[in-house]
């Protein structure tokens, strides 16, 4: 896994965690075409987050490589758990290794990958994908020709796909969604999320360095010694 550093800004600890990850997901947490299964998502969300990038994330045929994802863990402010069960937040307290869909501001939808035992209520916003398959399915749902602009955002992403409230639960191991894990080392870059005002400054948001499909830049890196 990458290196974690520490580094003081504004007299906040910003945790930046750089560094090439070779890790492929565990034999047994991966079918043999490749495709991820619940096993790896029942591990903390902070190790599940960085392993996705990388991943490659399809939806009925249309989707791309995960290049940007955010952590959410149950005990933090901005998580949607974080006050308890709701009708809204059911899924992320359910098993592991399903999606959990939300209307952003009663506009967009995003979608997150539900981590750690069940009953933990933990998940991984997925903000970012590089499009590679699908891409004229894509750009007719988007309205737009920009390649860069198919997947570069949680909302944006979920109009390229089609994902929507009627995938709320659904299982990634099964279709419409595959999720297959990555197979060469990866250059993972992390600081603070963003979009949020409550625990912001915490360094939960994984991006792969240097990608052009990225939501946003990172403004906070370190590079490994």
């Amino acid at each position: 896994m990458a290196e974690t550093r520490r580094q003081s800004t504004g007299g906040v600890n910003l945790g930046i965690c750089v560094g090439m990850a070779t890790d492929v997901a565990h034999p047994k947490n991966r079918s043999r075409s490749g495709l991820l299964t619940p096993g790896f998502f029942s591990r903390s969300v902070h190790e599940v987050a960085p392993d996705l990038i990388g991943a490659t994330f399809l939806v009925r045929g249309a989707g791309g490589i995960i290049v940007e994802v955010e952590a959410y863990h149950h005990t933090d402010e901005a998580a949607h758990s974080f006050n308890g069960r709701t009708a809204r937040n059911a899924v992320m307290f359910g098993p592991p290794g399903r999606v959990y869909v939300y209307r952003s501001y009663g506009i967009h939808w995003c979608v997150n990958f539900v981590c750690e035992p069940e009953g933990s209520a933990s998940a991984v916003l997925i903000r970012a994908l590089m499009p590679v398959a699908g891409l004229a399915a894509m750009r007719r749902r988007r309205g737009v020709a920009s390649d860069r602009l198919l997947c570069s955002g949680p909302g944006r992403l979920c109009q390229a796909l089609a994902i929507t409230g009627q995938d709320n639960g659904a299982a990634l191991d099964r279709a419409p969604f595959a999720l297959f894990a990555r197979t060469a080392p990866v250059d993972i870059v992390a600081g603070p999320r963003i979009g949020i005002t409550r625990a912001a400054a915490l360094p939960w948001r994984y991006g792969l360095r240097g990608s052009r499909f990225l939501s946003r830049p990172f403004t906070i890196e370190a590079e490994l010694p």
